[in-house]
């Protein structure tokens, strides 16, 4: 079988698909300020991402939410190889 959709590597986003992500709600009984958070940090490049925690810290959303088992966005984008800008984004955000 043929995949529906091909992978999109490089995309542009504009402001407003960065804005969307503030609609993310999960559905899994997560805080949504970390769904949000995570979904927008899987999705996006470092400079996206950026454009995101201010539009996420503008609407007063929590930059240290944790997920059930206690764990801040944070703490899981350092643990990853590519995770060093988005780490420093957060924490320039006040993420611990």
């Amino acid at each position: 079988m043929k995949k529906d959709k091909e992978k999109v590597i490089d995309e542009v986003w504009t402001e407003d698909h960065v804005r969307s992500f503030l609609n993310v709600r999960a559905h899994d009984g997560t805080n949504d300020d970390f769904h949000m958070l995570l979904k927008a940090y899987q999705s996006m490049r470092a400079s996206d991402f950026e454009l995101f925690v201010g539009m996420f810290k503008e609407q007063g959303r929590d930059i240290n939410a944790s997920n059930r088992e206690g764990r801040s966005v944070l703490s899981i984008v350092t643990e990853h190889r590519h995770g060093g800008d988005y780490a420093e984004v957060l924490r320039a955000a006040g993420a611990q």
